[in-house]
């Protein structure tokens, strides 16, 4: 029985349930024919209570429990040694079969927490991984965003100066060698601010070395003045009193504006566009439009910049531009539309909130 009892222990892992029953029948039976339950037949049931209390539920383990603990007291009660206590025939079961029980719910319990830690570890490990992958692709973005609006603005503008430079050398020299001065002008802000964006990208450790401020609304009388000289007749409007915007915003509202007059510049058969600031308690509306008509050049000048018929006119864009504005308007808590307007011509709103 002993034998029996230990070889069914192979399978306490895959069969606890088996296991125990055929380990407390053979203790039983040991028990009913008089014989005393050894070491190896009480060791074999211990380790299948053991086993299935830690790998079945708490239920489970206790009702098996129960019914060993009830067989063999009554088969002690009614084959046992007729001058032994009845408390240790009822207690000593008791005591010797609950303790492998307690045992393996412990070990369940404590195994199941162990897994729950990995599970949560392994879970905060791949929100980390996912954390760092959206947050590389926004910053990749914003890159992105920064260096079109910074190149297209000045490409274009030097495209469209270097063009009418052509244009006016044999017939007006002077104002060609104007036009090239421009040029000169454009190509180095250029430069300065391709610095500075790449100055934002180099984690630099030294303090003494501060980046040059990003540039906000109180540059745009500049940035219409550099579209002017490139031909583009820029009106400024400003409605109701100007709030101050967060440096985000701020900035946000100037890459607006420079990028959608330098579609206008590119794309637009005209040579007039109005930029339009109305501020009200919440909110800051942007409004770049122009009109689609074809100015009406005076004896002599050249054709508007965005005309078609403009030799010096850029080629058409790849359309990262309007979809760079509208990720900057929203990544400021604010909306862009785009589209053409009902009385011709082409217009840009944008949203942004004062207070964020």
């Amino acid at each position: 029985m002993a034998g029996v009892s230990c070889a069914t222990l192979l399978w306490r892992r895959d069969r606890p349930r088996t296991t125990v029953a055929v380990a407390a029948v053979c203790a039983v039976a040991i028990t009913a024919l008089g014989y005393v339950v050894t070491v190896l037949l009480l060791g074999a049931l211990l380790v299948a209570l053991y086993s299935l209390a830690g790998r079945t539920g708490r239920g489970t383990a206790n009702l098996c429990t129960a019914v060993v603990i009830a067989l063999l007291a009554g088969t002690a009660l009614l084959a046992g040694p007729a001058g032994e206590p009845l408390v240790l025939k009822l207690v000593g079961p008791a005591a010797w079969l609950l303790l492998p029980t307690s045992l393996g719910t412990v070990g369940r319990i404590h195994a199941a927490y162990l897994d729950a830690v990995r599970a949560r570890a392994e879970h905060a490990e791949r929100t980390r991984e996912e954390e760092t992958r959206r947050r590389v692709t926004e910053e990749r973005m914003r890159i992105a965003r920064e260096l079109h609006d910074v190149v297209a603005h000045h490409l274009v503008l030097a495209h469209i100066q270097a063009g009418a430079a052509a244009r006016s050398l044999r017939t007006r020299p002077g104002e060609a060698e104007r036009i090239v001065g421009e040029l000169a002008d454009s190509t180095s802000s250029a430069i300065r601010e391709l610095k500075a964006v790449v100055g934002l990208l180099r984690h630099t450790d030294d303090p003494e070395r501060s980046p040059e401020p990003a540039p906000g609304l109180d540059r745009l009388p500049g940035l219409a003045a550099s579209f002017r000289g490139a031909g583009l007749a820029v009106t400024v409007v400003v409605e109701g009193p100007p709030a101050p915007l967060t440096p985000g915003a701020d900035l946000t509202a100037y890459r607006i504006v420079q990028e959608a007059l330098t579609n206008v510049t590119k794309h637009a058969a005209t040579g007039a566009a109005e930029v339009r600031l109305a501020y009200t308690r919440d909110l800051l509306e942007i409004t770049v439009s122009d009109d689609g008509g074809t100015a009406s050049p005076s004896p002599g000048s050249s054709p508007s910049p965005g005309s078609p018929s403009a030799p010096g006119a850029p080629p058409p864009g790849d359309g990262f531009g309007l979809l760079g504005m509208r990720e900057r308007a929203l990544s400021a808590g604010g909306r862009l539309h785009a589209g053409r307007r009902p009385g011709g011509g082409f217009e840009v709103v944008a949203e942004l909130p004062l207070r964020r």
